[in-house]
């Protein structure tokens, strides 16, 4: 194990992210590490959420640059400089999605079972009153019938 991170706890925030992001981008860039993934819980609906894979680093080109000219583009002070700034924020924001992503699954997952649990709870409610009632609309059907026995013994 490399480093460990407590929890984001209930609100986590982008600055949380950051020291993670700071050791992977260090670390990839030192050769440590050739290929960086994340795997985490993707946030699909409120019924859903899928575990993800999402490859970080080596960051590679989108198919779909068609249109975008090639080599136009001049870069100050350098290319690598430019890398430097943006890769560290590059990974926070990928690694600050996933924690978001992974906390909305967390708390739509307890809300669906609080949900679940409450009408299993209602249910129950239900059950035990209606089972209530019955035993008691028959002891006092038992008692009219021992008054009215009684009543014609004498």
């Amino acid at each position: 194990m490399e480093a460990h991170f407590e929890g984001f706890g209930d609100r986590p925030t982008f600055a949380d992210v950051l020291p993670l992001a700071r050791l992977i981008t260090d670390d990839y860039l030192a050769g440590t590490y050739s290929r960086v993934d994340i795997v985490f819980s993707q946030f699909v609906s409120t019924l859903t959420q899928r575990p993800a894979l999402d490859h970080l680093l080596p960051i590679e080109p989108a198919s779909d640059t068609e249109g975008i000219p090639g080599n136009q583009f001049i870069f100050e002070p350098s290319p690598g400089a430019v890398l430097e700034q943006l890769l560290p924020r590059y990974i926070a924001a990928r690694l600050f999605q996933a924690v978001l992503e992974s906390k909305a699954s967390e708390e739509s997952s307890r809300m669906v079972a609080m949900r679940n649990a409450t009408d299993n709870a209602e249910d129950l409610i239900q059950d035990y009153t209606l089972a209530y009632n019955k035993v008691r609309q028959a002891n006092i059907t038992r008692e009219m019938i021992e008054i009215a026995s009684g009543a014609q013994a004498r």
